[in-house]
């Protein structure tokens, strides 16, 4: 990899599904020794996770990482709350927004960034079912469009 170079490693596909993403910001992730080589193999699972403010610093929770396939009694445990590491400026935005109704802090993606974990921390809004509907039924006809219009390309 040269410098500067992201490799993501896992993405959240239901957060842009379940949530209207307001602001994103780039974090870096507090990880045990064999957390990290999991995270290179790949044995990372973002679904259902979220971030928290907790006494001024965010914590990431249900991110299952899969013990290291070639550790020993000293392997981390899957599930583990972790520390996030942002800016205080970005923490009091943060702690702003998130106690505002409906915001919370959802991860979109894990990757390497110079051979450093970190991850994409979103500030979303949930959506409701009518939301999710609209955004369905917008894409097929776009997919609709699109279709007609290759097929009316390839008419002439």
């Amino acid at each position: 990899m040269h410098k500067d170079e992201m490799k993501v490693v896992a993405r959240n596909r239901k957060a842009r599904h379940d949530f209207f993403i307001e602001e994103t910001y780039e974090a870096g992730i507090i990880l045990k020794g064999t957390e990290i080589k999991s995270i290179r193999e790949g044995k990372i699972n973002l679904k259902d996770s979220f971030a928290l403010v907790q006494e001024g610093e965010v914590f990431l929770h249900n991110v299952h990482i899969s013990p290291y396939s070639h550790g020993n009694r000293q392997n981390h445990e899957p599930e583990r709350i972790r520390k996030l590491l942002l800016r205080k400026n970005e923490i009091r935005k943060l702690i702003g927004m998130t106690t505002q109704k409906g915001y919370t802090l959802v991860p979109l993606s894990i990757y390497l960034k110079n051979n450093l974990a970190k991850i994409e921390l979103a500030l979303a809004k949930g959506k409701n079912v009518r939301d999710k509907r609209r955004d369905i039924a917008k894409k097929t006809a776009e997919r609709e469009m699109e279709k007609a219009f290759k097929e009316r390309q390839r008419d002439w």
